[in-house]
Protein backbone atom coordinates (compact mmCIF):
# COMPACT_ATOMS: atom_id res chain seq x y z
CA UNK A 1 0.00 0.00 0.00
CA UNK A 2 1.26 3.24 -1.18
CA UNK A 3 1.92 5.91 1.78
CA UNK A 4 -0.47 8.44 0.70
CA UNK A 5 -3.39 5.80 0.40
CA UNK A 6 -2.33 4.70 4.02
CA UNK A 7 -2.46 8.20 5.28
CA UNK A 8 -6.07 8.70 3.28
CA UNK A 9 -7.26 5.38 5.17
CA UNK A 10 -5.97 6.30 8.73
CA UNK A 11 -7.31 9.53 8.73
CA UNK A 12 -11.12 8.13 6.99
CA UNK A 13 -11.07 5.84 10.39
CA UNK A 14 -10.54 8.63 12.68
CA UNK A 15 -12.88 11.26 10.89
CA UNK A 16 -15.86 9.22 10.24
CA UNK A 17 -14.96 6.33 13.20
CA UNK A 18 -17.19 3.15 13.67
CA UNK A 19 -20.94 2.58 14.05
CA UNK A 20 -20.90 0.53 17.51
CA UNK A 21 -22.50 -2.54 17.71
CA UNK A 22 -25.92 -1.42 19.19
CA UNK A 23 -26.66 0.86 17.11
CA UNK A 24 -29.00 0.08 13.48
CA UNK A 25 -29.22 1.64 10.37
CA UNK A 26 -32.66 2.85 9.44
CA UNK A 27 -35.30 2.90 6.73
CA UNK A 28 -38.48 4.40 7.63
CA UNK A 29 -41.49 5.52 5.03
CA UNK A 30 -43.63 8.13 5.45
CA UNK A 31 -45.91 5.77 5.00
CA UNK A 32 -45.50 3.90 7.44
CA UNK A 33 -47.86 2.52 10.46
CA UNK A 34 -45.42 2.03 13.20
CA UNK A 35 -44.84 5.70 12.84
CA UNK A 36 -45.69 7.60 16.07
CA UNK A 37 -47.01 11.16 14.91
CA UNK A 38 -47.81 13.70 17.44
CA UNK A 39 -49.12 17.66 16.80
CA UNK A 40 -47.28 20.48 16.23
CA UNK A 41 -46.51 23.32 18.37
CA UNK A 42 -50.40 24.89 19.23
CA UNK A 43 -49.53 28.02 16.89
CA UNK A 44 -49.92 25.57 14.20
CA UNK A 45 -53.27 25.19 13.17
CA UNK A 46 -54.74 21.74 14.07
CA UNK A 47 -53.79 18.73 11.20
CA UNK A 48 -50.10 19.45 11.56
CA UNK A 49 -48.44 16.52 12.95
CA UNK A 50 -44.65 15.37 13.43
CA UNK A 51 -42.82 12.25 13.91
CA UNK A 52 -39.38 11.67 15.37
CA UNK A 53 -37.69 9.44 13.28
CA UNK A 54 -33.98 9.49 14.89
CA UNK A 55 -32.78 11.65 18.02
CA UNK A 56 -34.01 13.14 20.92
CA UNK A 57 -35.79 16.36 20.27
CA UNK A 58 -34.19 18.13 23.40
CA UNK A 59 -30.88 17.20 21.94
CA UNK A 60 -28.55 18.32 18.54
CA UNK A 61 -29.03 15.86 15.67
CA UNK A 62 -32.94 15.09 15.28
CA UNK A 63 -34.65 13.91 12.28
CA UNK A 64 -38.72 14.12 11.47
CA UNK A 65 -40.84 13.81 9.02
CA UNK A 66 -43.10 16.97 9.07
CA UNK A 67 -46.99 16.06 7.70
CA UNK A 68 -49.58 18.77 6.82
CA UNK A 69 -53.05 18.69 4.16
CA UNK A 70 -53.31 19.85 1.11
CA UNK A 71 -54.52 23.43 1.14
CA UNK A 72 -52.71 23.94 4.38
CA UNK A 73 -51.18 27.56 5.34
CA UNK A 74 -48.12 27.14 7.94
CA UNK A 75 -47.72 30.51 9.82
CA UNK A 76 -45.04 32.28 9.86
CA UNK A 77 -42.21 31.20 12.39
CA UNK A 78 -38.15 30.46 12.61
CA UNK A 79 -36.23 27.78 14.27
CA UNK A 80 -33.20 28.12 16.35
CA UNK A 81 -31.30 25.48 14.22
CA UNK A 82 -31.23 25.64 10.22
CA UNK A 83 -33.08 23.27 8.68
CA UNK A 84 -32.02 20.49 5.82
CA UNK A 85 -34.87 19.58 4.07
CA UNK A 86 -36.25 17.06 1.13
CA UNK A 87 -40.04 17.10 0.17
CA UNK A 88 -41.55 13.46 0.23
CA UNK A 89 -45.34 14.25 -0.82
CA UNK A 90 -47.18 17.25 -1.56
CA UNK A 91 -46.06 20.37 -3.41
CA UNK A 92 -44.77 23.39 -0.88
CA UNK A 93 -44.53 26.81 -1.26
CA UNK A 94 -41.81 28.35 1.43
CA UNK A 95 -41.64 31.99 2.05
CA UNK A 96 -38.39 32.90 3.63
CA UNK A 97 -37.98 36.96 4.68
CA UNK A 98 -36.58 39.32 2.43
CA UNK A 99 -36.22 35.83 -0.50
CA UNK A 100 -38.56 34.98 -3.03
CA UNK A 101 -41.06 32.48 -2.56
CA UNK A 102 -39.77 28.87 -3.53
CA UNK A 103 -42.02 26.05 -4.62
CA UNK A 104 -40.54 22.44 -3.38
CA UNK A 105 -41.61 19.50 -5.39
CA UNK A 106 -41.36 15.98 -4.53
CA UNK A 107 -37.60 14.98 -4.31
CA UNK A 108 -36.02 18.29 -3.69
CA UNK A 109 -33.74 19.10 -1.04
CA UNK A 110 -34.14 22.65 0.41
CA UNK A 111 -32.03 24.50 3.17
CA UNK A 112 -33.48 26.83 5.49
CA UNK A 113 -30.83 29.12 7.89
CA UNK A 114 -31.27 29.31 11.96
CA UNK A 115 -33.07 32.00 13.25
CA UNK A 116 -34.08 33.22 9.56
CA UNK A 117 -38.23 33.68 9.80
CA UNK A 118 -40.64 31.66 6.77
CA UNK A 119 -44.02 30.93 6.59
CA UNK A 120 -45.26 27.99 4.22
CA UNK A 121 -48.55 26.75 2.10
CA UNK A 122 -48.81 23.23 1.48
CA UNK A 123 -50.99 23.29 -1.97
CA UNK A 124 -54.39 21.62 -2.47
CA UNK A 125 -54.18 17.68 -3.51
CA UNK A 126 -51.96 15.28 -1.25
CA UNK A 127 -50.47 15.96 1.87
CA UNK A 128 -46.83 17.46 2.27
CA UNK A 129 -44.59 15.66 4.27
CA UNK A 130 -41.34 16.87 4.60
CA UNK A 131 -38.26 15.24 6.15
CA UNK A 132 -36.17 17.83 8.25
CA UNK A 133 -32.97 17.07 9.65
CA UNK A 134 -32.27 19.57 12.65
CA UNK A 135 -28.48 20.53 13.90
CA UNK A 136 -29.37 22.12 17.21
CA UNK A 137 -32.69 20.56 19.63
CA UNK A 138 -36.48 21.27 18.13
CA UNK A 139 -38.09 24.28 18.93
CA UNK A 140 -40.82 26.86 16.60
CA UNK A 141 -41.13 30.29 17.76
CA UNK A 142 -43.68 32.23 16.30
CA UNK A 143 -44.00 35.25 14.80
CA UNK A 144 -47.24 37.60 14.62
CA UNK A 145 -47.55 41.37 13.85
CA UNK A 146 -43.47 40.89 13.66
CA UNK A 147 -43.03 40.17 17.21
CA UNK A 148 -41.67 36.98 18.44
CA UNK A 149 -44.57 34.93 20.52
Amino acid sequence: MKLTSLVLALMSLSIFGHATAAEKALVISHEDENLQWMPCPDFIPTGCEIAVLNGDPAENNLDIYFKVPGDFEIPRHFHTSQERMVLVSGTLDVTYDDQSKETIQVGEYAYGPAKLPHSAYCQKGDACVLYIGFVAPLDAIPIENGEVK
